[in-house]
């Protein structure tokens, strides 16, 4: 049976945005091929536990996303291990060209994620989702009652202390400068709250066997380890957007992809869904995301009557 090489849709990303965004195009009737330069389900696969995703009380991101990809798999061509290189705008829509072929699409969906920045310390890599953490939201109850340490010092960062600080963790900041670069009011409110700062300090180490047990703490030429459990790292992340900027796709000052609530861009059926576009980054955002992604392409491909104006 010969490849297929036209679609009607084409979604570049296996996270929960792209997938969900595979299940309601093929439920629409589209055509649809995902694109994934690596394995499915993106930083959400590595979740140890998640209990703020509706239908279950506690799941781990992998058993989760394997039940996203079996339902895609029902209403989408799925190719994993397939890196887009190069696209190009037609007049029938997109043309892409992957390490193993080329594709052309009358809609694209760029689900293309962001990668959290690292400390690159000792320990990080090791005890990754064992008590290291990117995401307070996702990972911060199942430390309630526990010592913890936020490293940054934007508004990110802040707000992450706060929030783990509200349900009933024992935080400590760590900032390299010797202030924090948050809003004065952010920084109000975390010193009401009695969180523990340690500027002018750098994570040196992230100590632990199994899981995380401590960090090490350097301020000018001594160093310090902190019995803590849990390390939320807030320093920043970098939206994957090369695709988009090869498009001419309009992105905000962090390099976001800039997407209306339909998630249409400035690019004629061209949509972004999930962590690539900014924003609260959760699973349960990024699927809703993928599905309005999806409609909007239904519409502006098949113009079904209700559409038309």
């Amino acid at each position: 049976m010969a490849k297929k090489m036209n679609y009607d849709l084409v979604v570049v990303g296996a996270g929960p945005a792209g997938l969900t965004a595979g299940i309601y195009g093929g439920r629409a009737g589209l055509e649809t091929l995902v694109l994934e330069r690596g394995m499915t389900g993106g930083a959400a696969s590595t979740a140890p536990v998640i209990q703020n995703y509706p239908g279950f009380a506690s799941i781990t991101g992998a058993v989760l996303v394997g039940h996203i990809r079996a339902q895609a798999l029902k209403y989408a061509e799925l190719h994993e291990l397939e890196e887009v290189k190069e696209a190009a705008l037609t007049d029938g829509g997109v043309m892409i060209s992957t390490d193993k072929g080329s594709y052309t699409t009358q809609s694209l969906i760029i689900a293309t994620g962001a990668e959290p920045h690292s400390l690159g310390v000792p320990g990080e890599d090791a005890l990754r989702g064992r008590g290291v953490s990117y995401c307070a939201i996702c990972d911060g109850p199942l430390f309630k009652g526990k010592r913890v340490v936020v490293v940054g010092g934007g508004n990110a960062a802040v707000a992450e202390a706060t929030y783990l600080q509200h349900i009933g963790c024992k935080v400590t900041l760590v900032h390299r400068k010797g202030e924090l670069r948050a809003d004065k009011t952010m920084q109000a409110d975390l010193s009401a709250l009695g969180v523990e700062l340690r500027l002018s300090s750098t994570i040196t180490a992230i100590l632990g066997d199994g899981t995380v047990e401590g960090v090490r703490v350097k301020r000018a030429h001594a160093e310090e380890d902190l019995d803590i459990e849990g390390v939320f790292i807030a320093v920043g992340s970098s939206p994957n957007v090369e695709l988009a900027r090869s498009l001419g796709v309009r992105l905000d000052a962090g390099d976001h992809i800039l997407a209306d609530q339909t998630r249409r861009t400035n690019i004629s059926n061209v949509y972004a869904a999930g962590d690539v576009t900014g924003g609260v980054k959760q699973i349960v955002v990024a699927c809703s995301q993928g599905a309005v992604a999806a409609l909007s392409a239904y519409e502006d491909v098949k113009r079904p009557y209700w559409s038309k104006r």
